[in-house]
């Protein structure tokens, strides 16, 4: 078995974790509840109508502080509801496992030992603003 074939092994693995099943099913739910579809669909065009406010010329203050105060209070009502709190904390933890998927096998190119390298807890996966690994 190649490297190629391996890793689309892992990825198999990766799609049968709980963590991963969480995930699916969380974002499901979250497609298919109507009122949340609604208020997203309500955010993202409260969030047009603000851009197209704040390049106009003749800007109206007033419309633009209404409308900031409508986007954050519709995105409050997006975060607390049920399914996107399950949402969220499912995409969390799967983020946190690709993650650490990801730090071992960086760890393994850069030389590593594979069967000790153990993923940093502190990392957000990005290199660009990383002081180093370890």
């Amino acid at each position: 078995m190649d490297i190629i074939e391996m890793t689309r092994e892992l990825g198999k693995a990766l799609q049968n974790d709980d963590r991963y099943i969480a995930y699916s099913l969380s974002k499901q739910a979250c497609d298919n509840n109507e009122e949340l579809q609604k208020m997203i669909a309500s955010f993202e065009d409260l969030r047009s109508q603000l851009n197209a406010e704040i390049i106009k010329d003749d800007k109206d203050t007033d419309r633009i502080k209404e409308l900031d105060q409508s986007i954050k209070s519709t995105y409050q009502k997006i975060m607390n509801d049920r399914n996107m709190v399950v949402f969220t904390g499912a995409q969390s933890a799967l983020e946190s496992l690709v993650s650490n998927i990801n730090q071992i096998i960086t760890l393994c190119a850069n030389g590593e030992d594979p069967d000790t390298c153990e993923p940093s807890a502190g990392c957000s996966g990005s290199c660009a603003t990383c002081g180093g690994c370890g």
